[in-house]
């Protein structure tokens, strides 16, 4: 199966995104940690902290716990 255009892909993944931003407090802790996992690991290691700011920011329901990884990380 030939791959989607890049403008088709950037679409896609625009769109699941925002989808999964919008419903990022509603999502299991352990499903939240492998999805940031798996973002940070596409953009890089040095997007961790920002990443982990705006999610926190943004849903405060967020998991202390992993704030409390997020900073033991860093430190």
């Amino acid at each position: 199966m030939d791959e989607p255009p890049a403008e088709v892909r950037e679409q896609v993944f625009r769109g699941l995104g925002e989808a999964v931003v919008a419903n990022w407090r509603r999502l299991p802790q352990d499903i939240q940690h492998d999805l940031f996992e798996g973002a940070v690991s596409s953009l890089g290691e040095s997007s961790r902290q920002q990443l982990a700011h705006f999610l926190h920011g943004e849903h405060s329901r967020t998991s202390d716990t992993s704030k409390s990884r997020t900073l033991r990380e860093l430190g």
